[in-house]
């Protein structure tokens, strides 16, 4: 079986169970990419997005992440990667907290330490009290973390981290969202190395 179509089957099986704040943009396929219309406006005055929707559970955004981080670091000054975690199910949103609270906290050095604790070391942190201990076992601050895991502020976050999510279409992860007008997977490109080509190449369009 090829990657594209492996890709295909695991994402067309997955549903989305999160909340829905508005309408969800038309997506209009091409062969490597979607186009979103109407097209969907920056959260980061004067900077260009590319979202990434991952999820700490997806062996698939496990395996891209060291990707995008290279190409994150070669992005123009004009141009802004944000992370978006989806939860397609309620089991999920304790993983978006996780993502959420680690930003709050400036301590999105153990992003990567999340994915490797639960794709090679097997850990079952999936759940608020499993997430606070191993936070805790990184050196973090248990009270300080517990707090902002816990706050309003990251509840807002994750409403808005829903509402991309359903406003992009987003029905499996990793998908980029670039510049608020295309969506682009390993599903559509059959790599995740051709996901990231084919956003830099969207990209480059933008900017003539």
């Amino acid at each position: 079986m090829s990657l594209k179509t492996f890709f295909s089957r695991a994402l067309a099986a997955t549903t989305i169970g999160a909340a829905a704040f508005m309408a969800p943009a038309a997506l209009a396929q091409s062969a490597s990419h979607t186009v979103v219309d109407p097209a969907q406006p920056s959260d980061t005055a004067g900077k260009t997005e590319v979202l990434e929707f991952f999820a700490y559970s997806c062996p698939h955004c496990a395996s891209m992440e060291p990707l995008v981080e290279k190409w994150a670091q070669s992005l123009p000054e004009d141009t802004v990667l944000k992370r978006v975690p989806v939860a397609f199910n309620a089991s999920m949103v304790d993983l978006q907290k996780l993502y959420y609270s680690l930003e709050s906290l400036g301590r999105l050095d153990l992003h990567p330490a999340v994915f490797k604790a639960i794709h090679q070391e097997r850990k079952r942190i999936y759940t608020q009290d499993a997430i606070i201990d191993w936070v805790a076992e990184q050196g973090v601050d248990k009270a300080k973390f517990e707090s902002v895991f816990k706050s309003f502020g990251i509840q807002t976050k994750i409403a808005r981290a829903n509402e991309l999510t359903d406003t992009y279409g987003i029905q499996g992860t990793p998908s980029l969202a670039v510049g608020g007008k295309y969506v682009v997977s390993p599903s559509m490109t059959g790599s995740y190395q051709g996901a990231i080509d084919e956003a830099q190449r969207l990209l480059e369009g933008l900017k003539k």
